[in-house]
């Protein structure tokens, strides 16, 4: 196993080094995020090809993946094609160095985020489908609409140019500020919980999930995104309104 998630890491590394050598030279970042989607998919596939065992649990695990990265990696494309750029890279696409430092670690989250479905996939011992398989997958499932809905929800809105210098507060979105950042967790969550009801030993591989909250809580989602918004909204008293009201991450009902 550990020879498989060896060669899934230089896999891994290599796609993300050839795509900073193109977007480099192109000083353009609108495949950064299409780069990191396919490259899921591509591992997924690959550890169960290369794990040689081909369970049910390893089946819906890699189709579930796949799923996640044809409708996330689609959408995000779509999105820069239509804005033109990301705010993220501003101060970046032009210096190849620190260009090349996003990449690589977009290469370790894909290994870390990944990892639960590498192992299962590369597991050869089989155990029957119980209830941590169901649940997951009832909680990925839910992740699933919710980011999806929520991504949709916000697209449409800004599409609308009535709501042009607006914030977006129905939908999803009122139940919680960055609702498909939740939808996100909950998957990553879900295919940990059913990856690991075949695991041994310390479950190292919970890194995945705690890794995807960690950083769209502290590090490259939340924290830019409400900087921003403050930046843009914060004297207006409708969005001081929002932020007191309204959950920053995880969802409640409004009484």
């Amino acid at each position: 196993m550990l020879f498989a998630l060896v060669k899934c890491a230089v896999t891994d590394l290599g796609i993300q080094w050839a795509g900073w050598a193109v977007a480099a030279a192109l000083r353009t970042e609108k495949f950064y995020d299409l780069a990191g989607s396919a490259t899921f998919i591509l591992l997924a596939h690959l550890s169960r090809i290369w794990g040689g065992a081909s369970h049910v649990r390893q089946q819906v695990q890699t189709g579930l993946v796949t799923a996640w990265g044809l409708r996330l990696g689609t959408f995000l494309f779509m999105r820069i094609l239509k804005d033109g750029h990301d705010r993220r890279f501003n101060n970046v696409r032009d210096s190849p160095g620190t260009f090349f430092v996003y990449w690589t670690i977009q290469a370790v989250w894909v290994f870390v985020t990944l990892l639960p479905t590498l192992i299962l996939n590369n597991e050869k011992r089989d155990t029957p489908l119980g209830a941590r398989d169901y649940i997951g997958w009832t909680v990925w499932a839910l992740g699933f609409a919710t980011e999806a809905i929520a991504d949709q929800q916000k697209w449409l809105f800004r599409r609308d140019s009535h709501n042009a210098g607006k914030f977006i507060q129905s939908g999803l979105w009122a139940y919680s500020r960055h609702p498909n950042y939740f939808g996100e967790i909950l998957q990553w969550s879900g295919l940990w919980l059913s990856a690991s009801s075949v695991m041994q030993g310390p479950q190292l591989s919970v890194g995945s999930p705690l890794l995807v909250w960690f950083l769209l809580r502290y590090v490259s989602g939340i924290p830019i995104l409400e900087k921003q918004a403050m930046k843009r909204w914060g004297s207006d008293p409708a969005f001081q309104a929002y932020i007191r009201n309204t959950p920053l991450l995880w969802p409640w009902p409004k009484l």
